[in-house]
């Protein structure tokens, strides 16, 4: 099953760096939600896409965008590598049940056994108004998401 654009999209609940539940709907009526699935943390790639979402977070919208980065890692990885790279998002472990959420979003890679490189806007009721999906190796534009969150 893949998630479109125009689905609302599926709730999640999932520990974040520091083991506390963070639940899509929370953010309904609040804030539009960026949604990073990405393969695993400390990988080259990974970081790379982190570090500049985080450098460039005043600019995607300020403090009307929620960015959710989703990975397979454990909190405890999650929590080494948010420490090591300074992320002030939320890192979500995806661990339990493996990749659970990355499947019901259509972007788990059943062979490799973690997420692609998806990425889904979802707007303030809950609805995905924007989604690009990458290939593990291929690293995202941060200037779509820009252009994706100046049109909603």
């Amino acid at each position: 099953m893949s998630v479109e654009v125009g689905d609302s999209a599926p709730d999640f609940e999932l520990k974040d760096q520091h083991g506390t539940p963070v639940k899509l709907s929370d953010f309904r009526g609040a804030k539009t939600v960026v949604l990073v699935f990405y393969p695993l943390a400390f990988s080259g790639v990974c970081t790379g896409e982190l570090c500049q979402i985080r450098d460039e977070l005043p600019t995607l919208g300020g403090d009307d965008v929620q960015v959710l980065a989703v990975s397979v890692d454990s909190v405890f990885a999650l929590r080494a590598w948010a420490e090591q790279e300074k992320y002030q998002f939320p890192l979500l472990s995806d661990f339990w049940p493996h990749g659970g959420t990355a499947q019901r979003y259509g972007v788990f890679d059943d062979e490799k056994g973690l997420a692609v490189r998806g990425t889904f806007i979802i707007d303030a009721q809950g609805v995905v108004r924007w989604k690009v999906v990458n290939a593990i190796p291929d690293a995202r534009d941060l200037d779509e998401y820009r252009k994706a969150l100046a049109g909603l």
